[in-house]
């Protein structure tokens, strides 16, 4: 599997279910959301604009995924509501890795780009790293409906936070159809 065949599987309205612990202060919290998750054509306006916010040729990017959520923790009030265009551009000597493009987030004022790998056992991780943080994210499929992820967030500081997420694809059976190319059809 590439990273297009992974956010191709990815695409779709999930539900999330997440447990995050505060390690410093040996702290637990719930919490869920919706996700709508949408894979972008190389050519989406969104993706062309992410590629030159970061100073890249639009063509390197082998596509883009748009992520919505919309969700709750458990003992604050404020919902969590956002979205992020993320786009992978591969290592020309290793398909299966490469730079992860992605929209700023609230607060944030610099541009970061992270790393991916697909590895042999189809599971994605994704870097990014900062002077102040280093965050580790990984996911897999269990089956075609039901995906993990955990993470890792370490901050200058001592601050560390790891999550647990379960997700579970609502309304669909499977994936929806490809609306773009994998990596290895573009090189044929």
């Amino acid at each position: 599997m590439d990273i297009v065949e992974f956010f191709q599987r990815s695409s779709g309205k999930w539900f999330s279910q997440r447990t995050s612990h505060a390690l410093a202060f040996e702290q637990a919290k719930g919490g869920q959301s919706e996700l709508q998750i949408e894979l972008l054509p190389q050519t989406d306006p969104a993706v062309i604009k992410l590629c030159e916010q970061y100073k890249l040729d639009p063509t390197l990017a082998l596509c883009g995924l748009r992520v919505n959520w919309d969700g709750t923790t458990e003992g604050e009030k404020a919902k969590q509501v956002g979205n992020t265009v993320l786009v992978p551009i591969a290592d020309p000597d290793s398909p299966n890795e490469g730079t992860l493009l992605r929209t700023l987030g609230p607060g944030e004022k610099v541009l970061l780009a992270g790393r991916y790998s697909v590895g042999s056992d189809e599971t994605l991780t994704l870097t990014a790293e900062s002077e102040t943080m280093y965050s580790e994210e990984r996911l897999w499929f269990a089956n075609p409906n039901l995906r993990f992820r955990t993470s890792v967030l370490k901050q200058s500081g001592g601050f560390s936070t790891a999550s647990f997420c379960s997700e579970i694809r609502k309304g669909v059976t499977s994936p929806p159809p490809a609306t773009t190319q994998s990596i290895a059809d573009k090189k044929a």
